[in-house]
Parts: C-alpha cells; sequence; structure tokens
C-alpha cells in the first residue's frame, strides 16, 4: 500500500505520481483529495486526486515542490511508499448537463480541473477549456484537456505561448465572440480565481472555484481550512474544497494563506542548510 509505481517530471518542479492504494482508486470521485505524509513528523500535505485507475489499484497524484514538505515528496521515486495517505476527502464536485461549461486552470491548478472536466464531459457538457501559466514550460495537461474540451485555449503571462496574459482575458475574449457559457469552473491560485469570479459575476455566469486554505487534519476537527461563504464560515475539508466564487471572502482568505509565510520559510531555509551540510561532509 501506498507504494509509487510510477514517477514523471510534468513541467519544471511539478511532479506526477501513480501511487498504489486500490481502496482510493475505487471510491474516488471528483473534485475529491488525499492527505499523505512521506515519514513519521512529516507534514500533512492534501493534494486532490488527479485520476484513479480501478484495474491496477492506483491514483494519481500531481504536485509542485514548492515548499519543504512538497520538495522532500519529490525526492521519492518509483518503488518508495508514502508513510500513509488518507482519503477519498472533501465533497464530491456537483456534476450536471449545464450545455456549455467551461473550465478554467491557472499554472498547478489545472491538474484538479483535469478530473472535473472529464465527469463534466461524461455527463454531456460540451466544454471550453482554458489553461494558463507564467511561460511556456510551465503548461501542463493541454494534450489530456484538448482530449476532453472541444476548444482549448492557452495563455501565458510572457507570451512565450498561446495569448499572452491571463485566463480572464481569453474568457473576455469568448464572451465577446458570443460564446454562451452556462457555467464556469476555475481552479488555481487565489488572485485567479478572485478573477474570474468577478468577470463571471458581471454576467450572472455560476462559477465554481475549488479553495485551498491552510489544511491540517481534513476532516474539519482543526477547524485551520475555515472560509468565508456567503458570510457564512464553511470548513473547506468537509464543506468543499469547492464553492460558489461569487459567495467566498478571497480577501479574507488570501489574508489567511498567509498566516505561516515566515515560518515556511524558515523550514525551507533549514532544509536547504542541512543539504548544504551534507553535502560538504561527503
Amino acid at each position: 500500500m501506498n507504494e509509487i509505481i510510477a514517477k514523471e517530471e510534468i513541467a519544471p518542479s511539478t511532479y506526477g505520481y501513480d501511487i498504489y492504494h486500490p481502496r482510493i482508486a475505487k471510491k474516488r470521485k471528483a473534485g475529491q483529495f488525499v492527505i499523505i505524509r512521506t515519514h513519521d513528523g512529516g507534514e500533512r500535505v492534501p493534494l486532490t486526486i488527479v485520476g484513479s485507475d480501478v484495474q491496477a489499484g492506483t491514483v494519481t497524484l500531481i504536485f509542485q515542490a514548492v515548499g519543504h514538505s512538497t520538495k522532500e515528496l519529490a525526492q521519492l521515486g518509483v518503488g518508495d511508499r508514502l508513510l500513509d495517505m488518507a482519503g477519498p476527502l472533501g465533497k464530491a464536485t456537483h456534476i450536471e448537463n449545464y450545455g456549455k461549461a467551461c473550465v478554467m486552470g491557472g499554472g498547478y491548478g489545472t491538474a484538479p480541473v483535469l478530473p472535473i472536466a472529464d465527469a463534466l464531459k461524461e455527463a454531456g457538457n460540451d466544454l471550453i477549456g482554458i489553461i494558463g501559466a507564467r511561460t511556456k514550460e510551465l503548461v501542463i495537461l493541454e494534450k489530456e484537456l484538448g482530449a476532453i474540451c472541444s476548444r482549448l485555449e492557452v495563455a501565458t503571462d510572457d507570451g512565450s505561448y498561446g495569448h499572452q496574459g491571463f485566463v480572464t482575458d481569453v474568457l473576455q475574449k469568448l464572451i465577446d465572440e458570443g460564446e454562451k457559457i452556462a457555467f464556469v469552473l476555475a481552479v488555481g491560485p487565489t488572485p485567479m480565481m478572485r478573477a474570474v469570479s468577478n468577470l463571471t459575476k458581471t454576467y450572472g455566469t455560476p462559477t465554481m472555484v475549488s479553495l485551498n486554505p491552510i489544511m491540517v487534519d481534513g476532516t474539519g476537527m482543526c477547524g485551520g481550512c475555515r472560509v468565508e461563504v456567503g458570510g457564512e464560515t464553511k470548513f473547506a475539508c468537509v464543506d468543499g474544497p469547492e464553492f460558489d466564487g461569487h459567495e467566498v471572502n478571497f480577501d479574507l482568505l488570501m489574508k489567511r494563506q498567509g498566516t505561516y509565510k515566515a515560518e515556511e520559510q524558515q523550514a525551507s531555509d533549514h532544509a536547504a542548510h542541512c543539504r548544504v551540510g551534507l553535502e560538504a561532509a561527503r
């Protein structure tokens, strides 16, 4: 259980793992996630389940190695085992046939979009996809989403690939062209989800976002992942992670996401110092 069966670096510092866990592979639904630990005493890291192979008994996880714990995770290879993996957690995505739906992924957020897009397609939706990244080399899952969407647009901040600008620029362009979009799903950095929600609110287009607050236990007990939606406190781990983007208090979410920035930096600096010392000792 929890053995890494396959590993691929799909973009710089972005990895895809297939991990053996038949029960999660069988039970997971679009929009759900797991919480993993690499070793005893390690941080609990929530990761969206991007896909599963029931016959092989594997689940697919995609993550960016940006902090201390995800960098530790990236050091593992095929044949290594995670200490534990809990899931599937969170509410599954509400899926229905909206007619024409638009799925939007920003950076690593494209990974959580993929299983939801697949489920929306299976429900009969005509899908438009918009994915974005800072630069061409950071664009992920273009081929996979392109196979699901009838139209896929790519935006990069530096213009090295596709449209130069933001995913919201592309969405506005589609609306101006007369695309009758009945539903939008947006997953990515909080500023991106806020911008998408602000845009779609002006047109009255239902919009769902997947939130990424600080999360610890994943069962609603710690309260660390609390967010404000429609003026009410919700827990992303059990009430979400998806919420109506027009009801989310994004300002409060961004403030809470920065609570432990100093501690996160200290952990990364300490780990880097230890690696340097170890290499010097060799």
